[in-house]
Parts: C-alpha cells; sequence; structure tokens
C-alpha cells in the first residue's frame, strides 16, 4: 500500500512486525510432531511420544481432541493405524490452518484491504477408492519408518501407486504430489545417512497427501463463471528441474459493477532440464493469451471464464479476448486497495500458501548482511530477491534502485517479506516500470532475444534426438 499523502492507503508495517498470540505454540507443536514423524512411528521412544502427547494437547478442546489423543496413544505404543496416522495429519494441518488463518488476518489488518470469504466449499467428487487406499497404505508404511528409516525398498512403493492414478484427471493433483515426494525421499535414501532431515517439508507433504487419500478430498473444486474486465498486477515464475509454471496476479472488475476481486492464473508445462531463462517462456505461451497482455501492458476481456471460489481462473483463451492499455502501477495504486481477497479451501490454508499483492512506495531500500529490505515508517520488511526469476529483466538490482514496489507478501521462517513482481524506477529523470513477466508474450531485448534463441536451439536439438530415437 502507499502512504496517506500520496493518495492511497496505509500499509501498517508495524502490525507486520508485531507478534500474533497462540503462534509460536502451535508451530512448536507441529515441530515436536514432525520430529517423531523423522524418527518414525513403529517404536518411538519417550522423547519422541512426548512429541506425539503435544500435538494432541494442542487441539484438545476442538472436535478432532478425541480421535487425534486416541490415535497419540496408539502412535506413542507402536500400535497405529491408517486411521490413526489420518487424524494425526488432520490434526497436524489443523494447527498450521489456525497459524494461516492468524497470519492472513494480520495481512488484512495490515493492508486495509477488504477481508475475503474464510473458507472455500470442500471438494466434491469420487475417485477410485482402491488406489486411494493404496496410497494410504505407503504414506502410513512412511510414518512408521520414519525419515530416518526411509531405503529404497519402501521409496519404491509409490511407483505403481502413481502410474494407477495418472491416467484419471481427478487423481493427478494427488499422484504429482506422490510422485515429487516419492523422488525427493528417493534422492535422500538411505535415511539414516542423512545429516539433516527437511523435516518440516516432508511433513507438509505427507500430512497432505494422507489427507488427500480420503474419497473426495482430491475433487476438482466447485466453479462459477467470470464475466468483466481482468487487469494484470505481475507474474510469479516458478522454476523445477522437470516442469515450470507462471502465475499471474491480477485484480477482476466484474462486469455488473460488484467489488473487484483478487484471481490468479496459472499455467504449468513439462520442461527439459537444458531449457532454462527466457525459454522458459517458450513452452507456457502456446496455453495462454494473457501472458502477451502482461508484457504488452494490456487488460484482458473476459465471458464466462471459469474461476473457483479461491479466485483461480481455469483459464480458456476461447473465453478472453485483449482490453485496452492497462499499467499495472495504476491497477496497483487505483484498484488493488479495494480488491476483495479469495477464500481460502479447507486443505490449503498453510502459512506457505500466503501470497498477497501489495503495493509499497516510499520505502527506503538497504543491502545489509542479512540481504535487502524496505524500510517503510520506520520498520524493515525483508524482500526476497531469490525469487525474482532469470526469465525476465527485474534484477536485484533493479530493486534495490527501486522507488516502488509490486509485490506478493508472504511469510517464511517467521516473518513476513515481500517477493517482487514490478518495481518503478527512475532512468534521466523518469519514472520507468521493470516486471518480472515483461518477456512472457516475446521481447525486443538485446538479453532477452539472445537467451530466446539459446533456448530454441536447445529444443530443437532435444526435438531431433528425441525424433532420432523413436526411428529407432
Amino acid at each position: 500500500m502507499v502512504p496517506a499523502d500520496q493518495g492511497g492507503g496505509v500499509m501498517r508495517a508495524d502490525l507486520l512486525a508485531a507478534s500474533i498470540d497462540g503462534l509460536d505454540e502451535a508451530l512448536a507443536a507441529v515441530d515436536a510432531f514432525d520430529q517423531a514423524l523423522a524418527a518414525g512411528l513403529l517404536r518411538p521412544q519417550p522423547a519422541r511420544a512426548a512429541g506425539l502427547a503435544e500435538l494432541a494437547a494442542a487441539v484438545a478442546g476442538t472436535p478432532l481432541a478425541a480421535r487425534v489423543a486416541e490415535a497419540a496413544e496408539k502412535a506413542a505404543a507402536g500400535a497405529a493405524g491408517e486411521d490413526h496416522f489420518v487424524a494425526l495429519a488432520a490434526a497436524r494441518s489443523a494447527l498450521l490452518g489456525s497459524v494461516h488463518d492468524a497470519l492472513t488476518a494480520r495481512v488484512e489488518e495490515a493492508t486495509g484491504r477488504p477481508a475475503g470469504g474464510a473458507t472455500a466449499p470442500a471438494a466434491g467428487g469420487q475417485q477410485a477408492l482402491n488406489v486411494l487406499a493404496a496410497a494410504r497404505s505407503w504414506l502410513s508404511d512412511l510414518a512408521r519408518c520414519g525419515w530416518r528409516g526411509i531405503d529404497h525398498d519402501v521409496v519404491a512403493g509409490s511407483s505403481q501407486i502413481v502410474s494407477a492414478m495418472l491416467p484419471d484427471p481427478a487423481l493427478r493433483r494427488l499422484a504429482s504430489l506422490l510422485d515429487g515426494f516419492a523422488a525427493e525421499l528417493a534422492a535422500s535414501c538411505p535415511g539414516a545417512a542423512l545429516e539433516r532431515v527437511p523435516a518440516r517439508r516432508w511433513g507438509d507433504l505427507w500430512s497432505r497427501g494422507l489427507l488427500l487419500t480420503l474419497p473426495g478430498a482430491a475433487g476438482a473444486p466447485a466453479t462459477g463463471t467470470a464475466t468483466g474486465r481482468l487487469l494484470p498486477l505481475g507474474v510469479d515464475l516458478q522454476e523445477h528441474a522437470t516442469a515450470v509454471q507462471a502465475q499471474v496476479h491480477a485484480v477482476f472488475e466484474p462486469a455488473d459493477g460488484a467489488a473487484p476481486l483478487l484471481v490468479r492464473a496459472s499455467v504449468s508445462a513439462p520442461k527439459p532440464d537444458t531449457v532454462v531463462g527466457a525459454g522458459l517462456w517458450q513452452l507456457l505461451r502456446p496455453h495462454m493469451s494473457l501472458l502477451a497482455a502482461v508484457s504488452e501492458g494490456r487488460s484482458m476481456d473476459l465471458v464466462g471464464m471459469p474461476v473457483t471460489a479461491e479466485g483461480d481462473l481455469l483459464w480458456s483463451d476461447q473465453y478472453a479476448r485483449q482490453g485496452e492499455p492497462a499499467d499495472a502501477f495504476s491497477t496497483a495504486r487505483v484498484a488493488l486497495p479495494t480488491a476483495t481477497g479469495p477464500a481460502t479451501a479447507p486443505l490449503d490454508r498453510h502459512p506457505a500458501r500466503i501470497a498477497v499483492p501489495v503495493l509499497l512506495e516510499g520505502y527506503a531500500a538497504e543491502q545489509g548482511d542479512e540481504g535487502l529490505t524496505f524500510t517503510l515508517a520506520g520498520q524493515r520488511l525483508a524482500v526476497d530477491t531469490d525469487r525474482v526469476p532469470s526469465a525476465g529483466p527485474l534484477t536485484p538490482e533493479a530493486v534495490t534502485a527501486s522507488v516502488a514496489c509490486i509485490g506478493l507478501l508472504r511469510w517464511d521462517a517467521g516473518v513476513f517479506g515481500v517477493q517482487p513482481l514490478a518495481v518503478e524506477t527512475t532512468v534521466r529523470k523518469k519514472p520507468v516500470a521493470v516486471q518480472a513477466g515483461a518477456w512472457a508474450g516475446g521481447t525486443a531485448d538485446k538479453a532477452g532475444v539472445k537467451a530466446e534463441k539459446a533456448a530454441t536451439d536447445a529444443a530443437a536439438v532435444l526435438r531431433e534426438r528425441a525424433g532420432r530415437l523413436l526411428r529407432k
């Protein structure tokens, strides 16, 4: 948000730095359970059994209390079954969900933005129960072994399950999670030799996967339709060795004059590890015309675009056409302060999912030993320049020299920080906007053209090699 003397709302940066009652205690209970899970629940030691009891105590007085208390007792005795592991995963997810809700409420208070819906409707639909049961059995075996006890034989138990899930579109979300989780575990085998266990991350993947095996949990979310004007704010590019995703954050103005909404539109594609940098856009452009609109600084007119209660546009170019020019910073100054945030699906209530678009102005940027920070009204806000992709002209240096920033407010390692999506800086006494997604739809920038050509050459080599293999 911007200072009041510049005509906008006020970012209460002091609220972002203030403590939240009960947050540390909830995270401590999660950490205690994660340590028990790392050691394994087949024959837990007394110290690890105490972690199970701490998790149960943290949800006492809730509807989960009785089931979790029983599950903790059974697990401490080394006699837990699949239903008990599900109860423990539910308790862990509920605690992190409460952390998510508290942090989200603090963000709404700090930004002064209208609150969105509390919780989106749960997904529906039925999936193949036998495959889900197999996945639940594998995840239960992992819990018994613990991360210190995993080996290749245990991890390999997921391969047939994932293969059976992939043909069913309703199960691909869970299949992708299990496949990626198994790959991380396989790369870390044997667990006994690990110097450090990523207990929180693997605990997240384990509990989320286990809950998604419950019938209906992994079904498609309920959707409505969106008709109106879409005003892009910026692109969050997420890259992995075998996949890439671009997520466009935007403000949607309904045609019926209703309050503007914060929405997202995502496109993903598999990729070879040789395609990096600006070449990533070549994989994504054919699937989403919105990327060109971001590059050109234009809005999009939507008619009947499917949208979930969580604010995710299920993008299809047939429901969109190019609109008028729309500057991202003008959108951030005029439309963003009044935009309502979306609801959150029950299983998505996790602090890592927090990514709230904000406009920052009137700050002082400072590069220190702990990285770049913005100081607003005497409060320091961490800037995560590591998330700035190399597939665009935005650089850490441009962020440091900026006078305004559109970013995603996130929470990590106990503090709030901002991930830059676009900045305004001054060049020859004139304001210039630099977008992380400026090359998404194509570019005449010399560095961008060079990177695109390198990616094109790499893709051509890969196609030629693939063709040669097929001919053989």
